[in-house]
């Protein structure tokens, strides 16, 4: 099977980012990562990125006038590596329908609550002040309602009643790396069929 051509999107520390990269390296998910596209000047992931020998793409939206420019100038970035695959690592703007019509059921994301609850920031404080007695992290294929997307996988954590949203973040952490790692895998490996917005080919 031919190897995914897969590009990563990442704004900071890119924990996330490393999983991907790990797993690829392992072979656990069969692609190549090509370039890796960050918003932030200075983000860490980018010298991991460069580590790896992995091109970098800075795209800091202060430098552009409108948010149709700074899409723009990453469409025309990524265009050379003809991405099969774009993994949003932690990248913390949304992107406009336009952008993602050009890589439609081909971005994947990974949220920090068990969607469709607790959409956008604060996913733990939310699921916290929810009163839920359990919560965890869903990644999905993006579309251009936030947090919106059809639902790959997800897994689940525990609350406590002590927990605070930085013990409940560190806990659903634990789970987003693998949980990440095996739906870009089953991606990878074409095993996800979307049907409406239901993902089939994710129960092995």
């Amino acid at each position: 099977m031919t190897k995914k051509k897969m590009v990563i999107f990442a704004s900071g520390r890119g924990s996330n980012a490393i999983a991907l990269h790990d797993a690829v390296e392992a072979g656990t998910i069969k692609a190549d990562i090509k370039a890796l596209v960050c918003d932030i000047p200075g983000a860490p992931v980018m010298d991991r990125a460069r580590e790896w020998g992995i091109p970098v793409i800075l795209a800091d939206r202060k430098a552009f006038d409108s948010k149709e420019a700074f899409e723009a100038y990453i469409l025309d970035a990524i265009a050379p590596y003809e991405a099969d695959v774009i993994c949003l690592a932690g990248f913390m703007r949304l992107l406009s329908g336009d952008f993602i019509s050009h890589y439609e059921h081909k971005m994947l994301n990974i949220h920090p609550a068990l969607l469709p609850s607790f959409r956008g920031l604060h996913a733990q404080r939310q699921a916290i002040e929810a009163g839920v007695k359990i919560a965890g992290c869903t990644v999905h294929f993006v579309v251009p309602d936030m947090d919106a997307g059809p639902i790959i996988l997800q897994s689940a954590v525990p609350v406590y009643e002590d927990d605070t949203e930085d013990t409940l973040a560190a806990r659903i952490l634990t789970k987003e790396h693998p949980t990440y790692i095996k739906a870009a895998a089953l991606f990878c490996d074409d095993k996800l069929t979307v049907r409406g917005n239901v993902v089939m080919g994710t129960q092995e």
